[in-house]
Formats: C-alpha cells, sequence, structure tokens
C-alpha cells in the first residue's frame, strides 16, 4: 500500500492513450486535469502507444487539442522501438522494406535507416506496423523477403485497432497472415514486449516508472513482464466481469476508476474472510455472485469489488458473477 499519492510515489507515468487519455478524438473525462496536476506534482508523463502509424509530432499534436501541453519528446511509439531493434541488427544507411506507414518511416530515418517500399531496393530487413493507407503490393512483395529470410520486426502484435465504428484489424491480424505465409515469427518491439518500456526511459528517464493503460494484455502484462508496477484504469476496455477471471500474476499493482487516482495513495482493499472493505464500500461474494453495498469514491468502488472478486477466485478457481454491480457515475 502507498501511502503517498502516487504521483508522488512514482517519478514518470508510462501512459497508454487509447481508453486511458483519450478515446477516439475525445479526452476521457478529466484526463487532461488530473496529468497536468501529476506533471505539477513532479511525474513526468511518457505517452506510450503500441500504434506505429502516427509520426510522434501528430500523436503530441492530438494531445495539445485535448488540452495538454506536450511535445514530441514526451510521445513514445512502438516505431521507434522498432526501428532501434532493426538498427541493431544492420548497418547505418541500410534499406529497410517497410509493411506499413508514415510512423515507421520516420523512426528508422532517425536511426540512419533507409525506409524502402520496393524489393528493387534490394532492402536487407523487413519492419511492419500499422498503415491504414498501404496497399496491397507492398503487403504481398514484403511478404515475399520475409519468406526469403530477411531480418523481420512487427511493430506490435495488437489485433485489433480502434475506429470510428468498432474495433478493426489491428497490425497482428496483418503480422498473422504474414508469419503464417513465411512460416515464421518476428521480432516483436510494442506492449507487452519489454522493448518499448525500454526505449520509453530510454527517451525520457526516471527510475521509478508506473505503468497505466486499461489493458490487461498489453497494458498490464508487458509491466509485469519488465518488472514495473501498474495502474489499471477503468476507462477502456476491461469490464468489471473481465477483473473477476484475473489470475494472480496477471493483476495490476493498483485499480482506479480514472486517472484522478493518480493524486491519491494507492490503497488497497481489506480482505477478511472473502469480504473486502475499503473507503465506505463492502463486496462480497456469496453463492458465486458480487454484491457491493456502502458509499464512498468511485475509486475505492473499483479497489473493493477487485478485492473480493480475487479472493473469491483465488479460493475457488472460479470467477464470480458480476451483473447488476454499476460502480457511482
Amino acid at each position: 500500500m502507498a501511502h503517498q499519492p502516487l504521483n508522488a510515489s512514482y517519478d514518470v507515468a508510462v501512459l497508454d492513450l487509447d481508453g486511458v487519455v483519450y478515446v477516439g478524438r475525445h479526452a476521457v473525462e478529466g484526463a487532461a486535469k488530473s496529468l497536468v496536476e501529476a506533471r505539477d506534482a513532479g511525474m513526468h508523463l511518457a505517452f506510450v502507444t503500441n500504434n506505429a502509424a502516427r509520426p510522434p509530432a501528430d500523436v503530441a499534436g492530438h494531445l495539445v487539442e485535448l488540452g495538454l501541453p506536450v511535445g514530441p519528446e514526451d510521445v513514445v511509439t512502438s516505431a521507434q522501438a522498432a526501428a532501434r531493434l532493426v538498427a541493431a541488427q544492420v548497418p547505418p544507411r541500410s534499406r529497410v522494406y517497410v509493411i506499413g506507414g508514415l510512423g515507421l518511416e520516420e523512426a528508422l530515418r532517425e536511426r540512419d535507416l533507409v525506409p524502402v517500399t520496393s524489393p528493387a531496393d534490394e532492402p536487407i530487413a523487413v519492419v511492419q506496423g500499422y498503415g491504414p493507407e498501404m496497399p496491397w503490393r507492398q503487403v504481398i512483395d514484403g511478404a515475399i523477403l520475409v519468406k526469403q529470410g530477411l531480418p523481420w520486426v512487427a511493430s506490435n502484435l495488437d489485433l485489433t485497432v480502434p475506429t470510428e465504428r468498432g474495433p478493426g484489424p489491428g497490425n497482428g491480424a496483418l503480422v498473422d497472415l504474414v508469419a503464417r505465409f513465411a512460416q515464421r515469427e518476428p521480432e516483436v518491439a510494442g506492449k507487452p514486449e519489454p522493448p518499448l518500456f525500454s526505449e520509453t526511459l530510454a527517451r525520457v528517464g526516471g527510475s521509478r516508472p508506473l505503468v497505466i493503460g486499461d489493458r490487461l494484455d498489453t497494458d498490464i502484462d508487458g509491466a509485469h513482464r519488465v518488472g514495473w508496477d501498474s495502474l489499471l484504469v477503468m476507462t477502456g476496455v476491461t469490464t468489471l466481469a473481465e477483473l473477476a477471471v484475473v489470475a494472480p500474476d496477471r493483476r495490476p499493482t493498483y485499480v482506479g476508476a480514472d486517472l484522478s487516482c493518480l493524486a491519491e495513495p494507492g490503497e488497497t482493499a481489506t480482505v477478511e474472510g472473502g469480504t473486502a472493505s475499503l473507503g465506505g464500500w463492502t463486496a462480497t461474494v456469496t453463492e458465486g455472485r458480487l454484491t457491493m453495498s456502502g458509499a464512498g469514491d468511485r475509486h475505492s468502488w473499483w479497489r473493493a469489488a477487485a478485492g473480493a472478486l480475487w479472493a473469491y477466485l483465488d479460493a475457488t478457481g472460479s470467477g464470480a458473477e458480476t451483473a447488476g454491480n454499476f460502480p457511482p457515475g
């Protein structure tokens, strides 16, 4: 249990973006205010994304529109981590075939590599990332090069990508296609793999990082892989039902309703006899069903619920039924 605010306990916030800071083009309510307060308390903000399509300057521009005073140097992308992995395998000025878009091309140039999209340019490595505008021929030619055995780095393996019409096929879906064709697997840069986390500290510094995300499979799993503490915020894709079945080795260090919990201690619920209590809330699992009672703030609600759900899961091996429970607000 932290006895001081999280924004004072950690010196750098490794922030996921979609579902944490914004959803689509719109800010999560209160996110900008909470992050400015955290920065003013001395916490450096690193905005970290698996999306390799947009260069850091574009991401920073979006964040500025949402009220966050940030620059490109505060943004770290899986494209940058992927480019570093490629640069470790080939000489400077090498030609690298791109299955992707502008974000990858800019990241390769930053590493003194030459992005190309034609096999005629004789590339000696392949890098792959999300590129919504790339032609199918670019994918075909890249897949053939991968099958020929060139070093192959993927920015990430996310199966979906957010769109205005709901989730669509992400980079992971296309990487899977290339892998099945080439009968080999890529080296992966993005979350939950360590390279993107290493890239973040190399660029922004810090010795006490806190990974903040809304996804268990990328943000929280990634934090576990590098041995960093984590905060799961409930403004994105993770649901109460999903919390009910999280194994002990995949659980976040902290749970919060949203980013405003950074200004508070990272308290955890007291659990006795399967009943969890915190901040005026009591959570109990009876006959396999979660029941919430009491009154208090929304962070304590989620933490009490998680405490009871995980105690029940650990005792029985089964997830509790969560339907009918709604957090305050």
